[in-house]
């Protein structure tokens, strides 16, 4: 059996402030606006890709914001939420993966409780800190850069790490990664090869644990360990030529 993760957001599918042209299926309804799309290249590459391995939505999102998403093709049979603390099966909880997810990130409880209150006073802050799911941290700051490196410099970084992409700031446990959950996930499912997909250093730890992965060409900076992995350098959007590769794969 193929196993294919995917990250979501700007790889499969772009938020409305990005423009992917007029040729678009809208994925994800927020408050009765239209806030995500997918090509309609990638929408019709992706209802071919599904039909030939397993796929695996892995995403940073929590499960409130991955239900809004809806891809066209039907509730995915699996899917990895919450940076892969969270499984779901047909849409619903995975109760013991979960209960796994807190054990292995029980050591950075007093990391996290720090970080929550140099969060709290911290002036750039302009959004809530929310503690997703008891696994990691999240909030939006005017000046991420300044915000995480505040945290860096506070929290041990043996334990967690301090991410931030655009206005966001995550705190995340080393071991809550997409590399970690997707071994997991191979073992469960007794995967044969498994395909990875992404666009971000979140999708990092995912890329050296696979068996084959596709990247944009600015990751090349990351120094990402593997062999496979394939860097796409593109015009268009990362998902139109992601998903051709892989449809030309199989």
């Amino acid at each position: 059996m193929t196993v294919f993760h995917s990250d979501l957001d700007n790889t499969l599918i772009y938020s409305y402030k990005h423009e992917i042209g007029i040729k678009k299926k809208c994925v994800e309804i927020y408050q009765g606006r239209e806030i995500s799309f997918m090509t309609s290249q990638s929408y019709q590459l992706l209802k071919k890709v599904v039909k030939k391995v397993l796929f695996v939505p892995t995403t940073t999102r929590s499960i409130e914001q991955y239900e809004r998403i809806d891809l066209g093709i039907g509730v995915p049979k699996y899917a990895l939420v919450c940076n892969g603390g969270i499984l779901l099966e047909h849409g619903v909880k995975d109760f013991n993966w979960y209960q796994e997810s807190k054990l292995l990130v029980s050591d950075c409880k007093g990391e996290l409780q720090k970080a929550q209150k140099i969060l709290a006073k911290d002036e750039n802050r302009n959004f809530e800190i929310r503690n997703i799911e008891q696994l990691f941290l999240f909030t939006k700051s005017l000046q991420p850069e300044k915000t995480t490196a505040q945290l860096q410099s506070n929290l041990n970084l043996l334990l967690v790490d301090v991410l931030s992409h655009g206005a966001k700031v995550y705190v995340i446990p080393k071991k809550l990664n997409k590399g970690t959950a997707m071994k997991r996930f191979k073992k469960k499912v007794t995967a044969d090869i498994v395909i990875a997909a992404g666009d971000s250093e979140f999708d990092v730890p995912m890329f050296q644990e696979a068996d084959f992965a596709l990247a944009p060409k600015e990751l090349q900076s990351e120094h990402i360990r593997n062999k496979n992995l394939q860097y796409i350098e593109t015009d268009r959007r990362f998902s139109d030529d992601m998903l051709t590769y892989i449809n030309t794969m199989y």
